[in-house]
């Protein structure tokens, strides 16, 4: 047993997910795959469960499931809070410990509010089902007591919907949701008109979709627009309150609302302070070509909370097929050191896969190398990769059948209020 080599994984997410599937099998190791959840989440159809596109078990597996057949690994539900690294320990919240020989960081990360962490509460960020789930009660709420208001502001306050942040999740959650209050759900209510409805999309830069060329930013801001969208580019959240929003340093603009989406900035988890080592502003560890610590050959960190340029100065961006790559990466490393003693592995390359963003119903955009799709052929490019990425085949039949049972009668399954956070939405 003392060859045995213990590899302990943090996170379940893609990159988490790729390490222990890339080490099950090898005999001289072991795994430890740790996560506060007891699931992998595919994050890119978050958007499609908090407006009632699909279900959470669409888009969520049980890690313990995926792991059934492989003995070396070990599935441990558990919050890691803190990293002894002199003694190759980390702690758990209820004060568990777990040694390693190897340890891989893929912990994600969470939504920025720039130094305004109070915003949260009445700014619902995108990054977990909870976050999705919370975002669908308020929509769902909304539309209920819209239809109950009795003077016009009441209802405009609940019909008006804004996003914050104009990058895919922005741009994603702003066309579903136009699409959900316009034409999904109104023939369902007597009292709302759709024409009440407002959709705001608010990005701080001078345009959509800034990672993406110039002229498909202007196809995503048109077809939105056409969808019902307002988009205002240039314009800076400055305060944000439970029933309305501030734009501007002499809070002068303001928006009221009832509803409000961040998907604004992005930031490592907390747990990056523990391991001593430079960080970003927004506390992501500036790992080595190998994502190892700049002091500590055994210690990885990978997908959200690493921040790498490549060998060829890419900066590895913080993307599902980026995260897959990092994690293959650093178990085929974690193996031959193993084997060889030696680090005999050439440094990270990222391989660019493109990029993709939908919009609504038939209209999303993508970029693969030189190629710019956008409209229909975009759309359905963008619905097959999200579908063979998806970990299992039930969900791979359950979405496929919800996207086409959607497109050709506009009905939304997920549309049930289960008051996940009843106070909280009552209050407003």
């Amino acid at each position: 047993m003392s060859n045995i080599k213990k590899v302990v994984v943090v996170g379940g997410g893609f990159g988490g997910v790729a390490v222990a599937k890339q080490l099950s099998g090898c005999q001289t190791i072991e795994v430890l795959l740790l996560d506060k959840r007891n699931h992998h989440l595919f994050q890119p159809l978050l958007y499609q469960v908090a407006t009632a596109a699909l279900s959470p078990s669409d888009i969520a597996y049980p890690l313990r499931s995926i792991f059934s057949k492989s003995p070396n690994v070990r599935v441990v539900m558990g919050d890691v809070v803190d990293i002894d690294r002199s003694n190759r320990t980390i702690i758990l919240e209820d004060g568990g410990r777990f040694g390693y020989d190897y340890l891989v960081i893929a912990v994600g990360a969470r939504h920025s509010y720039y130094g305004n962490p109070e915003w949260e509460e009445n700014a619902t960020g995108l990054k977990t089902l909870n976050d999705a789930l919370r975002i669908r009660e308020k929509i769902l709420v909304s539309l209920e007591k819209a239809e109950r208001a009795e003077t016009p502001e009441e209802i405009s306050k609940y019909l008006t919907f804004v996003v914050v942040g104009g990058g895919p999740t922005g741009v994603e959650m702003a066309g579903a949701i136009a699409e959900i209050t316009k034409k999904t759900m109104v023939e369902d209510f007597r009292k709302i008109d759709p024409k009440d409805t407002r959709v705001i999309l608010i990005e701080g830069g001078p345009r959509l979709l800034m990672q993406y060329p110039p002229e498909l930013s202007v196809k995503a801001k048109c077809d939105l627009e056409n969808m019902g969208v307002t988009v205002l580019t240039e314009k800076i959240v400055t305060d944000v309150k439970s029933d309305r929003l501030f734009l501007g340093k002499d809070l002068k603009e303001e928006i009221v609302t009832a509803n409000i989406v961040w998907a604004a900035g992005n930031e490592a988890s907390s747990l990056m302070t523990k391991l001593n080592v430079e960080l970003t502003r927004s506390k992501h560890v500036k790992v080595r070509p190998d994502f190892s610590l700049p002091d500590d050959d055994d210690v990885f960190c990978i997908g959200d909370c690493a921040f790498l340029t490549d060998a060829k100065g890419v900066v590895v961006p913080g993307i599902a097929p980026a995260a897959i790559q990092a994690g293959k990466y650093v178990s085929k490393l974690i193996k031959s050191r193993i084997k060889t003693g030696k680090n005999t592995h050439p440094p990270f390359i990222y391989f660019d896969k493109g990029s993709m963003a939908t919009i609504g119903r038939a209209k999303a955009i993508a970029v693969v190398g030189p190629i710019k799709l956008s409209g229909i052929i975009a759309w359905l490019a963008w619905s097959l990769i999200h579908v063979l990425y998806l970990i299992d085949f039930r969900s791979r039949f359950a979405v496929m059948f919800s996207w086409i049972w959607s497109f050709f009668t506009h009905h939304r399954a997920g549309r049930l209020i289960i008051y996940v956070r009843r106070r909280s939405l009552d209050k407003k």
